[in-house]
């Protein structure tokens, strides 16, 4: 309902914020939840709020429906901003386990303290600036990490659409990087920086990233995998792998 999203992004149509999707039932289900990829829907098996819906409707509106409520626009900006917090959270928990930091810790006990906010305060925070600090605390925590691959080569943020990277990517930075349809078909990706990598398409069959480094749900479920390829801990194999 909230969230606006275009048939070029996967999503069957063109729809505008604050319209209803074509497929929402009366009951807030969705009419074609099973056979989304099927259906020409797989946007919506790549997407992922973090949980930050599920916030917002129980805790920041306190189980207010946007059917009910008329501020159909304030939860949308809301949303938008504890979407951003909760995956700044999901990062900050990765350092948490791999490379505590004091810096990194505080950042979370102010982003979890603002995720309990009300919706004026969560709309006046400069998410900007805690957007910014928390990617310098990566950086560092990805640093630390990586540190035992020296040699490891830095892709950040290049254009590798289409091209075949496969075997030792060990501790190698691909931050920011675009792999869509890229073949990473059996490379070892241990303790790789996969944060805000573009992985539509890309081919991670049988590829190693048990240790990868940021990596999330929706990025695993925008790659093409199989049952042999490995995920960190916590991450699902999409439906759709074979």
């Amino acid at each position: 309902m909230v969230l606006p999203f275009s048939a070029d992004s996967g999503f069957g149509v063109d729809k505008p914020g604050g319209r209803p999707c074509l497929n929402l039932l009366e009951d807030d289900r969705c009419g074609i939840h099973a056979t989304l990829r099927e259906d020409g829907w797989p946007g919506c098996t790549v997407f992922e709020c973090f949980g930050a819906g599920q916030q917002v409707s129980q805790v920041t509106y306190a189980g207010l429906s946007w059917r009910d409520g008329g501020n159909l626009g304030e939860m949308g900006a809301v949303l938008t901003v504890m979407r951003q917090l909760h995956e700044m959270l999901v990062h900050l928990d990765e350092v948490a386990r791999r490379s505590p930091d004091d810096g990194a810790a505080a950042a979370r006990g102010r982003i979890e303290d603002l995720t309990a906010a009300d919706p004026e305060t969560l709309l006046t925070s400069d998410v900007d600036e805690l957007h910014a600090h928390v990617g310098r605390l990566l950086a560092e925590a990805s640093a630390r990490v990586r540190r035992g691959w020296p040699d490891a080569a830095d892709h950040s943020r290049r254009d590798l659409a289409g091209q075949r990277m496969t075997g030792d990517l060990r501790g190698c930075s691909l931050r920011g990087a675009l792999l869509i349809g890229a073949d990473l078909s059996g490379a070892d990706l241990t303790d790789a920086d996969l944060l805000g990598a573009d992985l539509r398409g890309t081919d991670v069959r049988g590829a190693d990233l048990s240790t990868a480094l940021f990596l999330t749900q929706p990025q695993a479920n925008a790659a093409v995998g199989d049952t042999a390829t490995l995920l960190p801990d916590g991450l699902a194999h999409p439906g759709h792998w074979t």
